[in-house]
């Protein structure tokens, strides 16, 4: 685990910096007292300092927060998607070019650092292997930044991250087109990262030499945001 940060955030820290700018995460829970279903296994994955903060609740047990409300707008016509940075090729992509990509289907739970989960969410979209075979990464690359359409959101992965084997940017969820509340028309999913890594509305990725922190690590929170080993589990 690349760039493991020791750094603790307390559950006062956490609800200091939602009233400054709230959560550019995705929460759910499809387990939790919101569907009347059993909790016991929260406990049991999140750490207690960042336990029972929610957000806003949408259908299916979903907790939506954003850091510069209203959501984006998916357009088809005007949406690109740019890899760029320390690549041999850089690409951007209109809607129909990177729909058109191959596309493999995975099944996998999603964990949020607050201590939601949304268990079996089927994913179908693109692996980053499939863009990096395109842009031909240059051996300087040990980072990829995502960056949102929501200013100023954006997050990173070290590129060994980017190929394990359940990473990919979807475009699909449980069988629909990706909706506007998670991302449309594309988002990053790290199924072993909390939710704050997983960023939605991706319009833009740049592979750099150098680790810039994303939104949350600037508020406290750790780089490498592994479920049930950081954020002071």
């Amino acid at each position: 685990m690349d760039e493991l940060h020791e750094h603790r955030v307390g559950r006062a820290a956490f609800l200091s910096v939602l009233g400054a700018g709230a959560a550019g995460i995705l929460f759910g829970n499809r387990i939790a007292s919101v569907l009347g279903g059993p909790v016991a296994s929260v406990g049991s994955v999140f750490p207690k300092a960042v336990q029972n903060v929610a957000g806003d609740l949408i259908p299916n047990g979903w907790r939506i927060y954003a850091i510069n409300p209203p959501w984006p707008v998916f357009q088809p016509a005007s949406y690109t998607l740019q890899v760029d940075g320390l690549v041999r090729k850089p690409v951007t992509l209109r809607w129909e070019q990177f729909a058109a990509l191959p596309s493999v289907d995975q099944t996998t739970d999603f964990h949020c650092v607050t201590g939601w989960s949304v268990d079996h969410v089927h994913w179908r979209g693109v692996r980053l292997q499939t863009l990096w075979d395109l842009v031909e990464p240059l051996p300087s690359a040990r980072y990829a930044n995502f960056v949102s359409m929501e200013r100023q959101y954006v997050d990173t992965l070290s590129m060994k991250q980017t190929t394990l084997p359940d990473v990919m940017l979807a475009h699909t969820m449980d069988g629909q087109p990706l909706p506007r509340e998670h991302g449309a028309p594309v988002r990053l999913i790290i199924p072993e990262m909390y939710g704050y890594k997983n960023v939605k509305w991706l319009k833009r990725i740049t592979l750099t030499h150098d680790l810039h922190p994303g939104y949350w690590e600037q508020n406290g929170y750790d780089v490498d945001a592994w479920v049930g080993h950081s954020n002071g589990y």
